[in-house]
């Protein structure tokens, strides 16, 4: 929003929602019909295409959206070495508000000039019309508006919204109030009406020349440089035609330069190019790819994770993940990306962070959770994760942490497999397990006389049990072979805590790996169901509590921070991503793995020291279950 914002700001759908695109549906619905009933020589593709062209803009700035985020995640050729945050996705969250607006006007116009229908495929002048128009009106215009957006008076009521964005994004360059884009469609309407009231349009000009509209806008506000110099050493005049993401790039961090819309011509003729411009290109040519120091190796979670990721939709990966109606639209691009990972793909860099000095990395396995679930594909997941690993060793990184499912029986005890395999490994790696014991036991009120765990005992359920049992509460578990399991791993003078099955009404509950939903509708009304594995559980009981998966809350100097880890809500990290960046802070020279366990107690000062923070059970949840 802008700092003092004037008439016709907002769009005038904003109250519909997630909804404005059915106010196309008539003109979507007409088109459609009248072209499948009209005679094969009276059917118009110019009026039928019009949806179609929108659906292609809005995945091409898509693309373009993914590809800026795992360039800039990966730092290579960066321009401006900052990151984004929260405020600015939820501000550039209404991107395809513009193509719904030129998709509005397209039929309006349709209708309202006779000499759009029918327009051929392709025609030569028409091209060529469009082309110059756009490289003489058209920039000419758009400078001097451009420079008059900038004066104080429009600037703080409309464009000033635009440049909230200092560090941009391919969808930066449409976020502006609506009056804004009112006058740039003026703008380009030019050489469209032209081509059309003199019949030189065609269906080839129209879609082109949008697609060169759109495609400069995300080049311009990509934030990284991929413009080669060898370009401009063959033909040097292009630095007047074609600007750069540099270029464009100084005008958000200097504001008082660089105007030019596509072609910096005008810059130079009126003396407002940035004397830095060149030297940022070069630099931004010449800038390598950033080295970590925590690496965060995860996976996609569910088919519908592809969407939730930070490089997929990015409103989509600034909030929880949960299920959207309209994901289940996209069912055959979703199965596609199933079979492709089933059978496919690469570990890729997915979000890069900074804090206290170190340089963090997410990097996720394209594999979804369900497939660390089968041992028939054991020897892939594996290879596939020896080979994160190793890159991880040559790129000089020195905490990985592991956010894996089933990783302890997968990767033979937590990652100790490729600690006997390569012990000249100097990286180390981190399954997280103290820093979640240290979490899940501050979770559990210290009032707490019993507790009940559910699920298959693990490495970090037999450090939980242990704790209670020494600090005097009683815990038991559903099945006498689980019980027989914690008693082989419970100091005999802490042993007479741990009851047999059944022994105990418990009202919290410690829910692990393979708790299943029968287990679940047992607890007592008003239970608090307390997450101990990495993925939440199925929330079935309305009449009880449940807390979220092992988890603390961020500090503010943690930068970069734009996404959501999963289902976990804004600026809270998952105690496994957590306890590699505590390892690297702390110069803890030793590896997590296998049955080796970090001190709980001194990870959980660490974390705090560090200005990590965990998630308080309400008060009124805390009384229910101890009553």
């Amino acid at each position: 929003m802008a700092s003092k914002p004037g008439i016709l700001t907002n769009w005038p759908w904003k109250p519909l929602g997630s909804f404005k695109w059915v106010i196309l549906t008539p003109w979507i619905a007409h088109s459609t019909y009248s072209f499948l009933v009209s005679e094969p020589k009276e059917r118009d593709l110019t009026y039928f295409l019009i949806f179609p062209l929108m659906m292609v803009r809005m995945l091409h700035d898509q693309v373009w959206i993914t590809l800026s985020r795992h360039r800039t995640a990966k730092g290579k050729n960066r321009i401006v070495d900052k990151g984004i945050e929260f405020e600015q996705v939820d501000r550039e969250s209404n991107w395809d508000d513009q193509i719904l607006f030129n998709g509005i006007i397209f039929y309006i116009g349709y209708m309202l000039v006779p000499e759009s229908s029918h327009m051929p495929l392709w025609r030569t002048d028409g091209v060529l019309i469009t082309a110059l128009l756009h490289a003489g009106p058209v920039e000419f215009l758009y400078y001097w508006l451009h420079r008059a957006l900038h004066h104080h008076f429009l600037y703080s009521r409309y464009h000033s919204h635009h440049h909230s964005s200092i560090v941009t994004e391919p969808i930066t360059s449409v976020i502006h109030p609506f009056a804004e884009h009112i006058a740039y469609f003026v703008l380009f309407a030019i050489p469209l009406y032209t081509t059309v009231v003199t019949r030189t349009a065609s269906i080839a000009s129209y879609a082109g020349y949008l697609a060169y509209i759109d495609f400069m806008n995300n080049l311009g506000h990509c934030n990284f440089e991929c413009i080669p110099k060898a370009i401009f050493s063959a033909f040097p005049f292009l630095k007047y035609l074609m600007y750069t993401p540099s270029f464009h790039s100084l005008h958000h961090t200097q504001f008082r330069t660089n105007y030019s819309l596509f072609m910096p011509i005008y810059d130079y003729i009126y003396g407002t190019m940035d004397k830095s411009t060149d030297t940022t290109y070069e630099i931004a040519l010449k800038r390598e790819e950033s080295l970590a120091d925590v690496v965060h190796l995860t996976h996609l979670t569910t088919p519908e994770s592809i969407y939730h990721l930070r490089l997929g939709f990015a409103s989509l990966a600034s909030r929880p993940q949960s299920s959207t109606w309209y994901l289940y639209l996209m069912w055959p691009f979703t199965l596609w990306s199933v079979l492709v990972t089933w059978f496919y793909g690469q570990t890729f860099v997915m979000e890069r962070n900074a804090f206290k000095m170190l340089n963090l990395q997410s990097w996720v396995i394209p594999r979804f959770h369900v497939q660390y679930l089968f041992k028939w594909q054991s020897e892939t997941l594996n290879k596939l994760i020896e080979e994160a690993i190793l890159q991880a060793e040559l790129s000089k990184v020195k905490v990985l942490s592991l956010g894996l499912s089933n990783q302890g029986d997968l990767l033979n005890k937590y990652g100790e497999l490729y600690i006997k395999k390569y012990p000249e490994l100097k990286i180390k790696i981190v399954d997280g397990s103290s820093l979640v014991v240290a979490i899940v036991l501050n979770s559990i009120p210290k009032e707490a006389s019993q507790v009940l765990l559910c699920g298959k005992p693990n490495k970090v359920s037999y450090a939980i049990v242990s704790a209670l049992c020494e600090r005097g509460t009683k815990v038991t578990t559903m099945y006498k072979d689980e019980y027989d399991k914690l008693q082989l791993r419970i100091p005999n003078e802490s042993k007479d805590n741990l009851v047999f099955p059944g022994s105990y009404p418990a009202k919290i509950w410690l829910l692990g790996d393979q708790c299943n939903e029968v287990d679940q509708r047992k607890a007592p009304k008003g239970s608090l169901f307390i997450p101990i594995s990495q993925f939440p559980p199925k929330k079935l009981r309305k009449d009880c509590f449940y807390h979220c998966t092992p988890a603390m809350i961020a500090p503010p100097c943690l930068v970069n921070v734009d996404s959501c880890e999963n289902w976990l809500p804004r600026r809270v990290m998952s105690a496994w991503r957590v306890a590699g960046i505590l390892h690297a802070l702390e110069g803890w020279n030793v590896n997590e793995c296998g049955n080796v366990m970090f001190s709980v107690e001194k990870i959980r000062q660490a974390s705090l020291q560090h200005g990590f923070r965990p998630l308080k059970i309400n008060n009124l949840i805390s009384a229910s279950v101890l009553n």
